[in-house]
């Protein structure tokens, strides 16, 4: 199972990333609470943007943050500077163990134990 990144969220909105909208259907993958926060909290976002997101997110299996993932979240930022929102994916990836999708394959790499894959890559 995968867990989506916030980044392939907001792709899946253009017109341009059909395949990834089939892969999201094809695999149902499950969404963190972070990813509904980065992704409607954009100051920037447009009405049709922002409908087609929460009509993602009341779809979606939204993870919620527990106490263990806060713990996995510190310990992944104390061996390596990573942005907040990136710690909180991938230690609720790691908590449930699910493969994280994402553009961002290289932020992700070096965290022991975590299955990261892009599914825009060709």
């Amino acid at each position: 199972m995968y867990l989506l990144d916030s980044n392939l969220i907001i792709y899946a909105g253009q017109a341009e990333h059909e395949p990834l909208r089939q892969f999201i259907e094809a695999e149902t993958p499950l969404v963190s609470e972070v990813s509904r926060l980065e992704a409607l909290g954009y100051h920037k976002l447009g009405g049709a943007e922002r409908g087609f997101l929460e009509a993602f997110f009341d779809a979606a299996v939204v993870l919620p943050i527990s106490r263990a993932i806060v713990d996995r979240a510190i310990e992944l930022r104390q061996q390596r500077t990573l942005s907040l929102g990136d710690a909180f994916i991938g230690a609720t990836a790691l908590e449930h163990g699910l493969t994280l999708a994402t553009r961002n394959v290289k932020d992700f790499a070096w965290i022991a134990g975590l299955q990261v894959t892009d599914p825009l890559a060709s």
